[in-house]
């Protein structure tokens, strides 16, 4: 639910990238909001880098006029949700999501009305209309406590993350009804590949987020979010981890501990970066500043959606 227009191939584009985009951003008073899993550069050029929950927080309590989002798109869409009068640009429109894409509306919503008596939660990683069929949005930094919350005697769906869900449920001792939804990146993870890897590292602890399958949960000394991963990386004993969730969140463990060491979790075939998310790395900082320059792609979305998917994601701004 966005519209685009082409960026002008004339503009020319400074050598000093960094410089480039600092002076944009005072010009048009605006803020970078990165997504840990964006390459290193952007990373460094962000005003703030945090999870989908951190992202919503700062998204509803920014001042700027306009918000450049290095993310995907949906991430990008919900800051218009929340801020329907600036102006939200994405470096990229082709950064979508996997596990968004495992949602189609259309059949979801035939899913929810299959089950009239279940409250909606689903998971801040699914598209603007996927949120305007929720009662609540959640990231996995609150869903156990989002979940802990509803009365027992109501039955809940949860999108759509089946492994997050799975994973909550067993946090929380609720029963949910799931769809069957999952991220490419999460499920890329080799459990051969990471005892292999464990057993040539033995002082290494495993952490691993909750969008991976059960059968790599296990093997985890700690389950968290990106950012609970990050601060639990900053706390704990151990000197060396395996990081089982998108690479580009070593960039920060490393700025904050750089005297441990962080192994990315290999994935099926460990001569790939397939454990990159491909839609994550479409953003550049080239193509940031020519967003920037251009005003250009712009999200935009259908005020009855927006208006639709305010009120699920306000009600778990409430709950956090």
């Amino acid at each position: 639910m966005f519209t685009t227009t082409l960026a002008k191939p004339s503009n020319p584009i400074p050598e000093d990238l960094f410089s480039g985009i600092n002076d944009l951003k005072k010009e048009l008073n605006a803020v970078i909001l990165a997504h840990y899993y964006q390459d290193n550069d952007i990373q460094d050029i962000a005003d703030y880098i945090g999870d989908s929950l951190g992202l919503s927080q700062q998204a509803a309590a920014t001042n700027a006029d306009v918000i450049v989002f290095a993310g995907v798109h949906f991430m990008a869409e919900t800051a218009k949700i929340l801020n329907p009068n600036k102006l939200v640009l994405l470096p990229d429109l082709n950064a979508g999501c996997s596990l968004a894409d495992s949602c189609p509306p259309d059949k979801f919503a035939q899913f929810k009305a299959a089950n009239p008596d279940h409250l909606v939660i689903s998971y801040i990683n699914c598209t603007a209309e996927i949120k305007a069929l929720s009662d609540i949005i959640c990231t996995s930094s609150n869903a156990v406590k989002i979940v802990s919350q509803i009365p027992k005697d109501k039955p809940i769906i949860f999108a759509p993350d089946r492994n997050l869900g799975r994973y909550v449920m067993e946090q929380t001792g609720r029963e949910m009804l799931l769809w069957n939804g999952s991220c490419i990146v999460h499920e890329t993870f080799s459990e051969k590949e990471i005892i292999r890897l464990k057993l040539e590292n033995p002082d290494a602890e495993i952490i691993a987020h909750p969008e991976c399958e059960p059968h790599l949960l296990k093997h985890a000394a700690y389950i968290g979010s990106t950012t609970a991963l990050l601060k639990y990386s900053q706390i704990s004993n151990s000197n060396k981890f395996i990081v089982a969730t998108e690479p580009g969140i070593i960039h920060q463990m490393e700025k904050e501990t750089p005297d441990k060491i962080f192994i990315p979790a290999p994935g099926m075939n460990k001569n790939c970066a397939c454990n990159e998310c491909p839609h994550m790395r479409l953003n550049t900082l080239e193509k940031l500043y020519l967003a920037m320059k251009n005003k250009t792609p712009e999200i935009i979305l259908p005020e009855n959606i927006r208006l639709a998917a305010l009120k699920p994601m306000l009600k778990m701004l409430e709950m956090s």
